[in-house]
């Protein structure tokens, strides 16, 4: 069974060229100039893939699926990657671990991350053979830990705690660059984004990584506001079954107002920093809209002082008028700290 594993592994890789090689498939830029950074959130469809090169050192961050791998090894062939400093699985599900077998087994790695080192699929199992083949074992970070890829610098945010759910075991990493930075949250969710926030972790970032595909499990108000980004990318497939990205976060980002960047809409996206600026290029569709408003908006918004919800002016769920306080946009009612009605979605 092992020998056929093998065979058709092999297959998929001799394959890759065709998968992401084609017209209109190539990545939107070349490798990073001397002293730059360069992030690839790699378009995987409904998964997550992004590879960071600095200074001549790279890392990778989750792989996608196992149906990704071949993809992911051709895209750091075209890069001209030719090993690989650390390796990072955010957490164990299929989507991050899956497509990380075929650069494990193709690229010399140097570490390899993760938060657990046992996780009972098929999927975490190949992930840990390709690392064991190299003569390397999978190490879990913690919280405030620290190395290099190049100039850059990486840190440890998460997870802060054990967690039940695999999601909010998600390593959360700071990349800092000159005066520029970056934050990769894999599939934290609202608690793991609550004890970093409790912990005092140093969120604030250029860039957001979007957690969780978008969901409106992921990416809460108090977490956005202390990230403050100025653009975020969301790494999710174009009609996935899950309504991702979900309008509350859609919402969420625009009342930041944090440029989008969408792996389904614009595919391959790279951000290349100088170390004061960051620039955007993507694969496709530099112009389409990423982030639109939905449905009019109304011309105030009316707050409720008790719960902190505010809602639209015809609100079935208005609040008494002694509890009533106004709000002349969207802007000054989440800056007030108040969170959107789930029933009239202002």
């Amino acid at each position: 069974m092992r020998i056929i594993e093998n065979l058709i592994l092999a297959l998929l890789l001799a394959l890759s060229t065709t998968a992401c090689g084609g017209e209109g498939q190539s990545a939107p830029s070349a490798a990073p100039a001397e002293g730059a950074l360069e992030v690839h959130y790699i378009d995987v469809g409904q998964a997550d893939s992004a590879l960071i090169l600095c200074g001549g050192e790279s890392m990778l961050i989750d792989g996608g699926n196992v149906a990704d791998s071949s993809l992911v090894v051709s895209y750091l062939a075209d890069q001209g990657v030719d090993s690989l400093d650390y390796v990072v699985c955010t957490h164990a599900h299929e989507d991050h671990v899956g497509g990380l077998s075929g650069p494990l087994s193709q690229y010399p790695a140097e570490h390899v991350l993760a938060p657990v080192t046992e996780y009972d699929t098929k999927a975490f199992e190949n992930f840990l053979k390709y690392t064991r083949q190299q003569g390397l074992e999978v190490t879990s970070p913690s919280p405030g830990d620290t190395w290099t890829v190049g100039d850059a610098s990486v840190t440890v945010l998460g997870p802060q705690k054990a967690y039940e759910d695999t999601n909010n075991t998600s390593i959360v990493l700071r990349l800092d660059y000159g005066e520029t930075s970056f934050l990769f949250t894999g599939d934290a969710e609202r608690d793991a984004e609550a004890d970093m926030l409790e912990a005092g972790a140093a969120l604030q970032a250029d860039v957001l990584k979007v957690g969780h595909h978008g969901s409106n499990t992921s990416t809460s108000y108090p977490f956005l506001r202390e990230v403050a980004p100025e653009y975020a990318v969301i790494s999710v497939g174009e009609g996935n079954d899950y309504g991702h990205p979900h309008e509350e976060t859609m919402s969420r980002l625009r009342d930041a107002d944090v440029t989008v960047y969408r792996t389904d809409l614009q595919g391959h996206i790279v951000a290349t920093s100088d170390g004061e600026s960051i620039s955007f290029a993507v694969q496709k569709n530099a112009g389409v809209p990423t982030n639109p408003t939905q449905g009019a908006q109304a011309d105030h918004y009316i707050g409720n002082i008790n719960s902190k919800v505010f809602h639209r002016p015809d609100c079935s769920g208005l609040p008494a008028e002694r509890n009533q306080v106004e709000f002349a946009n969207r802007t000054d009612a989440v800056n007030a700290g108040y969170t959107p009605c789930g029933r009239c979605k202002p």
